[in-house]
């Protein structure tokens, strides 16, 4: 059966005799590497095009996903739950079923919450329920300013719960039941042996391998983006540089940040400072719960636990009303979509491979069920509750308190959010440079364990990939996040319906359509595999069962 293969690193396809053997795996890297360099290219020898393109694509394309990534992200929760909860949840990744998880449970859990932080909660917590406040989402009750505020913690809630992590375990599982399970290497065909078999080694593995790659390196480059968007709004408000009239940093400025920090990672990429990186990273997660438990104790404390509760309730409660709602009646609702939901899950596809791998290398020797259950409750819980003091401490001032988070004019600035809040606290600037260096750190991690990952992927599964590899990986992110944002500032300029950040998004959604039905294979190897294996451990169970009965009758039992 093909749910029996097992391979090895030396099984990827291999260059032929007599060529380069520079890479692992040629028929991966070169075309992806192509695509993504003629890309870099075109769009900065033809900015002005490039920013029209992106333009149409999003009023057109992108406006019209909206039921499609509604649609396959709900099946996506479903799926999960269901194999929670089926008796394959007791399926363990591992070789052997009496293997021991590589992490105590404590230790796990710490992993997943690690997992979900990152430049976007950062760069959300104050201003997306705020944006949803000022602007209330078609359809949504906003009457009143409390229905307003209710309705934008809702929508949060939806775009950073349940159905973002349900993408992360569909990706997650299928690869630690490849990897932990069938002994294969880290790559995302292997994952779909159970359904395409041999068809894996050839022309459909390399191109599902490049989607994923592309995907990847397009979302972590939305993250770089967005996070050197809120850097440098952040030393403008700490007086190191000057705003705009809007409280938007220079563009000179933004694509300075980006070749800089990604020197920055570059530099651990090359001297392997894998013990830096990894007290850079704790200490990172150390300031983030600071940062929040500071705005916590400074803050509405009492709001901020009644909203928390509040709202699980009211998430809980309006679960299926917002996971299908495609918004078809409302006017706006399919740009609406494009600019939130839509985005939201293309930016989680594309980041799937990326978390993907780290959840799966880290859950061996769980059960399917601890996994599922695992990777959906505990990072979604986190993120509740960082939204909840974020979000919720900027809704309590505009609500109760002296406001100004708002403009006069209704609009929120997502790059100044966070430190405009920050700035009604004391010590305002100790905080704000917190943040500035909690978004750098979360930068530089973010590049090199992303280039880590697609270098694995583009070296057929290859665990240990060589650095310079590594480094061009992390160069093209950098590159990729560089001209897109320039792109996007331009054709803000030119007049074009693009926002500074919106060639990013787009981007991130168009490349997460194709692997969006890569995940829906994955989805189908998953249960295939699994099923077939439940049916095994069943037949063996009414033997063990049979043979337990005609003892005790031969004995007289």
């Amino acid at each position: 059966m093909a749910v029996d293969q097992q391979v090895s690193v030396s099984d990827v396809p291999e260059a032929p005799p007599g060529r380069s053997r520079l890479v692992a795996a040629p028929r991966v890297f070169y075309p992806a590497a192509g695509i993504l360099l003629l890309f870099v290219l075109a769009t900065a020898i033809f900015p002005e095009w490039m920013g029209s393109w992106i333009s149409a694509a999003n009023d057109t394309v992108v406006a019209e996903l909206g039921w499609w990534y509604i649609g396959v992200v709900a099946f996506f929760v479903f799926f999960s739950l269901w194999l929670a909860l089926s008796p394959m949840g007791a399926i363990v990744l591992a070789k052997d079923d009496d293997d021991e998880p590589d992490f105590s449970l404590g230790s796990w859990f710490a992993m997943l919450f690690a997992a979900g932080m990152g430049i976007g909660l950062v760069y959300w917590g104050v201003a997306e329920p705020l944006s949803h406040y000022s602007a209330v989402p078609p359809g949504e009750p906003g009457a009143t300013a409390a229905q307003a505020a209710k309705s934008a913690m809702n929508v949060t809630f939806l775009h950073w719960g349940l159905h973002a992590w349900a993408i992360y375990v569909v990706v997650g599982l299928a690869i630690a039941y490849s990897v932990h399970r069938r002994g294969n290497p880290i790559s995302i065909r292997w994952a779909l042996y159970p359904l395409l078999g041999n068809k894996i080694r050839g022309f459909w593995g390399d191109v599902i391998d490049v989607i994923a790659i592309l995907g990847t390196l397009f979302g972590v480059a939305t993250s770089l983006g967005i996070g050197v968007s809120q850097i440098g709004a952040g030393l403008g408000y700490l007086g190191m540089v000057e705003l705009d009239e809007e409280g938007n940093p220079a563009t000179w400025l933004l694509v300075g940040l980006i070749v800089v920090i990604t020197s920055i990672a570059l530099v651990s990429v090359v001297t392997g400072v894998d013990k830096g990186i990894k007290w850079l990273s704790n200490a990172n997660m150390g300031l983030a719960i600071a940062l929040v438990v500071f705005v916590l104790v400074v803050g509405p404390t009492v709001f901020i636990f009644s909203d928390f509760l509040t709202q699980i309730g009211s998430y809980l409660t309006n679960f299926f009303a917002l996971t299908f709602n495609a918004r078809p009646f409302t006017e706006g609702g399919k740009e609406w979509l494009g600019g939130w939901t839509t985005y939201y899950w293309g930016w989680w596809m594309s980041w799937a491979p990326f978390v993907g791998v780290f959840i799966a290398r880290i859950s061996k020797g769980r059960t399917v069920r601890e996994f599922v259950f695992g990777v959906l409750l505990v990072p979604t819980i986190v993120t509740f509750l960082w939204f909840s003091v974020m979000g919720g401490s900027g809704l309590y001032r505009e609500l109760f308190g002296a406001g100004g988070l708002v403009g006069a004019d209704g609009a929120v600035n997502s790059n100044t959010a966070l430190f405009q809040l920050l700035d009604g606290f004391p010590i305002s600037a100790v905080t704000s440079t917190v943040a500035v260096f909690l978004i750098v750190i979360f930068f530089v991690t973010s590049s090199d364990s992303g280039s880590f990952v697609v270098d694995m992927l583009g070296s057929g599964g290859d665990p240990n990939p060589p650095v310079w590899s590594r480094v061009f990986w992390a160069t093209m992110e950098g590159a990729i996040a560089a001209v897109l944002l320039w792109v996007g500032l331009q054709a803000a300029a030119d007049g074009l319906d693009v926002n500074p950040l919106g060639a990013l998004q787009t981007m991130a959604i168009l490349l997460a359509l194709p692997f969006s039905i890569v995940m829906l294979m994955m989805c189908a190897a998953t249960a295939r595999a699994l099923l077939a294996e439940q049916r095994i451990r069943e037949r063996k169970q009414r033997r063990w069962f049979a043979g337990q009965i005609a003892d005790q009758i031969r004995n007289g039992s």
